[in-house]
């Protein structure tokens, strides 16, 4: 009976050491991973920290620039472009400590699944710890003696305490297994504390950066309050407005006119690389004695609006808000001039969506309208947001309906968190509300 158990216990514990094996594989597996993605998370926190020191860097810059003599002696509107450059770069720090935070609950939580994992580790090494001291309580050191004891002879007994020894091994491995895994949950424990104070530090930071951007939105606000109210600069900065109107418009046509011939060179482009590829088929299909004229197999591309920037442009004429918020100012005369938008109120750095797909042909900070965007849409329509706190394109970008392109703010002649929008049909500004 005896002999015939022995191979099923030996089946049994074949079994038990594949699961065990397995069971490490998937553990290390995981930790492997697990470790991977914190790497990569950590790495993310390096490179946002490099890009807050060159925030930082070119805000010392500006600073001195305003602190200098010079400052004082520019013209006002120069001011304000100054201070919306410090503005921007304020709202680039909040936008860079907000991504770091992000990153940083990233790695926290990989971090307690780290601790997770090393408290898993030190319990089940605790308790083969246990269990073999539960083991020895009940044997004792004689169940060392009766295995020595009872050998029966020199070599046997030799054999047998070369066993001993390795069994005393074993327990010895043992209690360092587990004095290795309280180490290990001791400093991923602390790794994970001192991931979340330098959190906490990120936190006070943001805070005291928003704190920071206000004041200095107050400034520059208050400059553009005072110019207002003096009639004679107020006048002035009204043609200034005008002026600049008038360059961005011819700007934009200007700027149309080429994104259309870049489109045109493109659908050239292609009806060439299509007529050589027809070509190429019809002389691999008629071989040396036949032919066919290329010109018939190539097929026409008749979309002159297809093309460069990323894609074919073409408006639908129905324009979606570009930002929600309130109304602040139609279209029209006010205050006996002439307003070519509308303005919509919204929080400082709201989302500012493409009005329609289309592509990027001017990026770029201009006197009264701050930083501002501008996409053209196909069939002579182009889109401008203005007043921005930051752009999120560039030109030549192919932006989607609904894509972000920049974020609200008060940058240029404004005196609020608002976005001037403006829509252009052919060349001529008309009223926005027209086509939303």
């Amino acid at each position: 009976m005896f002999y015939a158990l022995k191979p099923k216990k030996v089946l049994a514990c074949l079994l038990a050491a594949i699961m065990l094996f397995l069971i490490t594989v998937v553990t290390i597996s995981v930790l492997t991973e697990t470790t991977a993605s914190a790497r990569v998370t950590q790495a993310q926190i390096n490179r946002l920290r490099e890009e807050k020191r060159e925030y930082e860097r070119k805000k010392t810059e500006i600073q001195s620039r305003i602190n200098a003599i010079e400052f004082e002696r520019m013209t006002e509107m120069s001011k304000k472009e100054v201070l919306d450059q410090r503005i921007t770069l304020t709202g680039l720090e909040i936008k860079n400590l907000s991504e770091t935070i992000d990153q940083y609950y990233m790695l926290i939580r990989e971090k307690e699944y780290e601790v997770y994992l090393a408290q898993n580790r030190e319990e089940n090494q605790l308790n083969k710890y246990r269990n073999r001291v539960r083991d020895m309580e009940e044997n004792g050191i004689f169940s060392y003696l009766e295995i020595i004891f009872g050998s029966t002879s020199f070599s046997d007994m030799l054999a047998r305490i070369d066993f001993v020894s390795d069994i005393m091994r074993a327990d010895e491995k043992l209690y360092t297994d587990l004095q290795n895994a309280k180490t290990e949950t001791e400093a991923v424990k602390a790794d994970l504390e001192e991931t979340k104070a330098e959190l906490d530090e990120e936190k006070e930071q943001l805070e005291y950066k928003e704190v920071e951007l206000l004041e200095q939105l107050e400034e520059a606000h208050e400059l553009i309050r005072t110019l207002e109210a003096n009639i004679e600069t107020e006048n002035e900065l009204y043609q200034q407005t005008v002026s600049e109107e008038d360059r961005v418009q011819r700007e934009i046509n200007t700027a149309v006119e080429l994104l259309r011939r870049q489109q045109e060179a493109e659908r050239i482009r292609r009806i060439r690389e299509q007529q050589n590829q027809a070509q190429s088929s019809s002389a691999a299909a008629t071989g040396p004695a036949g032919g066919t004229d290329a010109a018939e197999a190539a097929p026409g591309d008749g979309n002159s609006n297809g093309g460069g920037g990323g894609g074919s442009v073409s408006s639908t004429g129905q324009l979606s808000w570009p930002v929600n918020g309130a109304f602040w100012s139609p279209f029209g005369m006010r205050n006996g001039r002439m307003h070519q938008g509308i303005d919509i109120g919204a929080p400082h750095g709201t989302p500012i969506l493409a009005a329609d797909s289309g592509t990027v042909i001017t990026s770029r900070y201009g006197g009264a309208y701050g930083n501002y965007v501008v996409i053209s849409h196909g069939n002579g329509i182009t889109t401008l947001y203005s007043h921005n706190s930051s752009n999120a394109v560039k030109v030549g970008d192919y932006v989607s309906r609904g894509q972000v392109v920049g974020y609200v703010g008060s940058t240029g002649n404004a005196t609020g968190n608002h976005i001037h929008f403006e829509v252009s049909v052919n060349g001529t500004r008309v009223d926005p509300m027209t086509m939303l």
